[in-house]
This record gives C-alpha cells, sequence and structure tokens, in this order.
C-alpha cells in the first residue's frame, strides 16, 4: 500500500511518465490529467489523509520542485532532535530504545528512560511474544501503532533498527541520528 502512494504521489507531481499513470489505477489511484503547482499541498494533503500514515512530509515541505524530487517521501521525517527527544520522554509519549552493547552502555551510560536491546537482537525482539518480551527486558513490548525512537552512539546503528522496525510494519518509527554522544553534549550545553 505504502509503495502505491508513494507511485501516486511521483505520478502526481509529474515525476513518472504519463504511461505509468495506468498502473495506478490497479492500486487504488486516480489519474490527475494536469496538476497545477499551486495545488501540491491539497494534494500531499489527500494522500496522507488516504494513507493514513500521518504526515508524509514535514511542515512547509514541498516548497520547490528540487525538494520534491529529494524530500517526497525520505526519511528525514524520522529523525528526531535532542530537544524533541526531551520533549518526548518528558512527556512519556514514546518508548525510547538503545541499540548499542550491553557493554558500551555499562561503559559510557544511557538516556534515561530507554530500554537496551541491541542492535542484533531487534528484529527477535519486535516479533517477540509481549510476555517473553516483558520478561526480558522488563519493558512493555510496543505494538505496532506506538511511538518508538531508536537511539545509539552516533546514528548509525539506530538507523539501521529504524528500517527493521518499519518492514516489520512498526508505522510511527524514528531515531535520534545525533546519538547518544550528541545527548552527552545537549545535556552539558544546558547545565552551563
Amino acid at each position: 500500500m505504502e509503495g502505491c502512494f508513494r507511485r501516486l504521489g511521483q505520478f502526481t507531481f509529474g515525476l513518472i511518465t504519463q504511461p505509468a499513470a495506468s498502473r495506478l489505477s490497479r492500486c487504488g489511484g486516480r489519474k490527475i490529467s494536469q496538476l497545477t503547482w499551486s495545488h501540491r499541498e491539497s494534494v500531499l494533503h489527500r494522500l496522507e489523509s488516504a494513507a493514513g500514515i500521518g504526515r508524509l512530509c514535514p511542515p512547509g515541505y514541498p516548497k520547490n520542485r528540487r525538494q520534491i524530487v529529494r524530500h517526497f517521501c525520505t526519511d528525514e521525517d524520522h529523525n528526531v532532535s535532542c530537544q524533541q527527544l526531551k520533549d518526548l520522554l518528558a512527556s512519556k509519549a514514546i518508548q525510547l530504545i538503545d541499540v548499542r552493547e550491553k557493554s558500551e552502555i555499562a561503559e559510557h551510560g544511557k538516556i534515561p528512560g530507554s530500554i537496551n536491546i541491541p542492535l542484533g537482537e531487534v528484529m527477535e525482539a519486535l516479533q517477540m511474544d509481549p510476555v517473553y518480551f516483558k520478561e526480558k527486558y522488563n519493558q512493555d513490548m510496543p505494538s505496532k501503532s506506538d511511538h518508538i525512537v531508536f537511539s545509539c552512539y552516533i546514528g548509525v546503528r539506530s538507523k539501521q533498527a529504524l528500517t527493521v522496525a518499519k518492514s516489520l510494519g512498526y508505522r510511527r518509527v524514528q531515531h535520534f541520528p545525533g546519538g547518544f554522544k550528541e545527548w552527552l553534549e545537549c545535556g552539558s550545553s544546558k547545565k552551563k
């Protein structure tokens, strides 16, 4: 279904050729003969509503054709800044999963409120029986509609965990690209 909306979005913004329009009707898309550029926000909103997956792109996008090509349905809206992460943790609106190894957490510490599921265990953990998950990680297992944020040390492994979770059908997943390293810097700048 997501691929269908991606193709419909590409067609709408003129990023694929007219012959591909006939293929859209097979996945529920409708033909849009000529879309004026001024209607782009309206069409994007309809795509988001029809998909039922929330905003496809952050507010303000797309502003021009170049941004459409670069940002339409990219992972940039899956990033969380340090301040956003602090706000989310304060509101208890997310489940923060640190995907570093246990030895790294023992050596460097962790973001308060996070649970540790090493990257190699993420796929298995997100498919576990909820009772076993609670036993192993001492936390309720997130549902596919829960808001999950992944973190690591500098954002590489958290991005991989994000991809794994999306492939398993988790819809509200993000990652903290700055990782624990940025968390330390962000926290220490507040203390000064």
